[in-house]
């Protein structure tokens, strides 16, 4: 290129640089008006169930009230620490109060394991054959008793 065609074309470059891009339309409103009603059933939206207006006013005031009790709480706490009269046991319970219920339940399945019968393991020298196929198996009633005979 000579240049005067160099100078044309970067010159050319730059007004296409510094040239305002067109407006392109990132969104549209479409304005036709919807219908009063449809065949669709409502949809439970995300968020608090629907539900009646009492049973919304209640629940929010019990969330506020159950909220409400925690700044009073951790004051006494923190206040228990700083004057050094906090027994660390009650602390303790303060502070472990959720780990009741998982305790607890721990402890239920800790005393089915010991309701559970014996295992019992049988040790045979020699050829072992079970038949079970002559077993007759009755049920009757209403409240079901079964009983098998061979």
């Amino acid at each position: 290129m000579t240049d005067a065609e160099a100078a044309a074309e970067a010159a050319r470059i730059i007004t296409d640089a510094y040239r305002p891009t067109p407006e392109t339309p990132t969104a549209y409103r479409d304005t036709t008006p919807l219908p009063q009603y449809g065949s669709t059933p409502p949809v439970a939206q995300p968020g608090i169930p629907p539900m009646s207006q009492k049973a919304t006013d209640a629940s929010r005031l019990m969330l506020t009230a159950g909220l409400a009790t925690v700044p009073p709480g951790l004051i006494a706490i923190g206040l228990l620490i700083a004057s050094q009269h906090a027994d660390p046991t009650v602390l303790a319970l303060l502070l472990g109060a959720p780990a009741v219920p998982i305790l607890a339940l721990a402890r239920l399945v800790r005393r089915g394991k010991e309701a559970l019968p014996d295992v019992h393991h049988h040790h045979y020298k020699g050829p072992v054959h079970q038949d079970r196929r002559n077993v007759h198996t009755t049920t009757r009633g209403v409240w079901a008793k079964t009983t098998n005979q061979q």
